[in-house]
């Protein structure tokens, strides 16, 4: 997943239009609504960093002025706010600072809050924007009056020193804090994903095996009560119960291939895969490309999953007029390739609440991708990408 500091077209500012556009509009509000909160955020930064300063020789000094500077992450993501409301810059919050229980103490936060450098960021934008906000209030509020046919363009030459200003000193500490981010997302899915399948196992389970094991138990139960006074009865009733084993084995086995197949484990992602497209209700030719090579059993498993569960939606979406389908999997350089496509209705989303969404979302959490082309009426491509790892 790459990360980068480049402005996404949907962030950068329009062409400068009128004087009247809303656009310019909120350009010269955000300009005048500069100075009197640059004031407040300056006599703020001065006082706190000044105060903690010179309390530092005494006990308070240095909670005081963690304090502060946690009170000026809150003055920045008002800032954000407002940049993003009127300026239309779209800036991650930044990752909060663990309490002191996640900490490890009062100590470890005390001494995380006060080296925190989106909080010393924050000061320092709050300590430069004063001269900045009186020479913006003064132009943009003159320029009104007497410089109007050139206030377009003014405006916007502000704007964008002021969106450059949000962006490098309000904006997320480095592509690592980004990443924090993502992961943090990215742990809830597979918690998500994973409390969801022990309550499908947990279904399958008492729904199905167990039901039938004691169904079983009931039968022969009756059955040995009868075996004296009844035998024939009770050869019948043990019949029933051999068939009843034989269902419930056969439940056990879906199962235990539903959580991980066997066959993946021991002949890898040919075999486990031509066992599933078997299954499907059109023809499925399986191209896998993996010359003396096996994914880790982690990646090679969702390997098996996703094509699995696009197979399931071959099966039931792809329509009576769908022929065939096409699995194929290799690898390109550090990431696994797999591709499921289908000649069948089209017309598949990946939007939320949709299984491809869940898919998608599972590949994310193993820096995974998922691409879904599916034109109504001209078939499925599914491509999904996920990191190769090799197995240890």
């Amino acid at each position: 997943m790459t990360l980068s500091h480049a402005i996404p077209d949907n962030d950068r500012p329009p062409p400068v239009r009128a004087v009247f556009s809303a656009v310019t509009w909120k350009e010269i509000a955000y300009l005048v609504s500069n100075l009197p909160l640059a004031v407040v955020g300056f006599v703020y930064a001065v006082v706190m960093v000044s105060t903690a300063g010179g309390l530092s020789v005494t006990a308070i000094g240095i909670p005081l002025l963690a304090c502060g500077l946690y009170l000026s992450r809150q003055w920045g993501r008002l800032d954000r706010a407002r940049a993003r409301g009127l300026l239309g810059v779209r800036v991650d919050e930044p990752t909060p600072i663990p309490g002191p229980k996640r900490s490890g103490g009062f100590f470890p936060w005390l001494w995380t809050s006060i080296k925190d450098p989106v909080g010393w960021r924050t000061v320092l934008y709050q300590l430069i924007r004063l001269p900045w906000g009186g020479l913006t209030f003064t132009v943009a509020l003159t320029g009104l009056f007497v410089l109007w046919p050139v206030l377009p363009y003014l405006v916007r030459l502000m704007a964008n020193v002021d969106r450059a200003m949000v962006r490098g000193l309000l904006s997320p500490s480095d592509d690592l804090e980004r990443r924090i981010a993502e992961l943090e997302s990215d742990r809830g899915v597979v918690v998500d994903t994973a409390a969801a399948d022990l309550r499908r196992i947990e279904r399958d389970l008492h729904d199905g095996a167990q039901a039938r094991l004691v169904a079983l138990a009931m039968g022969l139960g009756l059955a040995k009560e009868k075996l004296l006074e009844d035998p024939e009865g009770a050869a019948a009733m043990v019949d029933e119960a051999h068939g009843e084993v034989n269902l419930a084995l056969q439940e056990l086995r879906d199962l235990a291939r539903g959580i991980h197949p066997a066959v993946l484990t021991d002949r890898g992602l040919d075999a486990a895969l031509s066992s599933v497209a078997a299954r499907c209700v059109v023809p499925v030719k399986v191209v896998v490309d993996l010359p003396g090579a096996r994914p880790a059993e982690a990646i090679e498993g969702i390997a098996y999953f996703v094509v699995s569960e696009l197979l399931q939606n071959v099966s039931k979406h792809a329509g009576p007029g769908a022929r065939g389908a096409t699995v194929e999997v290799w690898r390109a350089g550090a990431r696994l390739m797999l591709r499921v496509s289908d000649d069948g209705r089209g017309g598949a989303s990946a939007a939320g609440g949709s299984g491809l969404a869940g898919l998608a979302e599972r590949l994310g959490a193993v820096d995974g991708v998922l691409v879904v082309d599916s034109p109504a009426g001209a078939g499925t491509v599914v491509t999904a990408e996920l990191p190769w790892r090799d197995r240890g």
